[in-house]
């Protein structure tokens, strides 16, 4: 039973990791161990993790798509796509070993964060796509979707670099669409967490709510202020996400 104080406590940080997740993701760095450290038993905190940030996500969403960033035709089998790979990813990861996938995303997160440090014009402006929509939507979209399920942390780094890498989309661009493949990812994991009966409702809608008004904020920001905005925010997040991995991986082999 969370006390007055602990759910104060998770109203902050789903405040401010909405705030993030809606420029750069990796909101879940904040909101998770929040989770944790107020008590909850690990699959109690991935399930109410995955309702709240749904609200977020789906803030950021609505935001986006409102200033006309979100193309729902374009994107369409990309969610349906995502929804199924994050549905499998999350019945598999009851079955399999995620340690392998602890070692290599940071890896690939600190590759990610050089390649974007040295290339600084990279998401600038839109460029030409280097595959079509239908081949990016079904590998990224199953891809992705189901590391989200199975896995989670950087999915929206992931998804945003993408975007950029393989479409040609700006960072203001590829950062809406992220959040509608976030929100696809989240409400599939959400669904298996609810049959499961592994949400605590109280926290879960309280920290939605601040999850929203975050969201809100930075979508604002990032509609007004753009790419420039973005990018910093962005190789934060991804050297923060890298290092918090990174220190996961080397504490549970010891």
């Amino acid at each position: 039973m969370l006390v007055w104080w602990q759910l104060g406590l998770l109203s902050v940080a789903a405040l401010g990791a909405g705030f993030v997740d809606s420029i750069a993701g990796g909101g879940g760095l904040i909101t998770l161990p929040a989770l944790l450290g107020c008590g909850l038993e690990p699959q109690l905190a991935l399930g109410t993790n995955k309702l709240q940030a749904s609200f977020g996500s789906g803030s950021a969403t609505w935001h986006f798509a409102r200033a006309g960033l979100v193309d729902w035709r374009a994107c369409r089998w990309g969610l349906l796509l995502t929804w199924a790979g994050a549905a499998i990813g999350t019945r598999t990861v009851q079955h399999l070993d995620a340690d392998f996938l602890r070692i290599v995303i940071p890896v690939l997160l600190l590759g990610l964060a050089v390649f974007m440090a040295v290339r600084p014009a990279l998401g600038s402006r839109d460029g030409p796509p280097r595959m079509s929509r239908r081949l990016f939507d079904v590998v990224f979209g199953l891809g992705l979707g189901f590391y989200d399920g199975f896995f989670g942390p950087g999915t929206g780094t992931f998804w945003a670099t993408a975007f950029v890498l393989g479409l040609g989309f700006n960072l203001t661009r590829a950062t809406a669409q992220t959040k509608a493949m976030n929100f696809a990812s989240n409400l599939a994991a959400l669904v298996f967490f609810l049959a499961a009966g592994q949400v605590h409702w109280v926290a879960g809608f309280i920290m939605g709510v601040c999850q929203w008004l975050g969201a809100r904020l930075g979508t604002r920001l990032v509609v007004r202020r753009g790419t420039r905005f973005i990018r910093p925010i962005f190789l934060s997040v991804v050297v923060v996400l890298t290092l918090k991995l990174l220190y996961e991986a080397a504490t549970s082999t010891r």
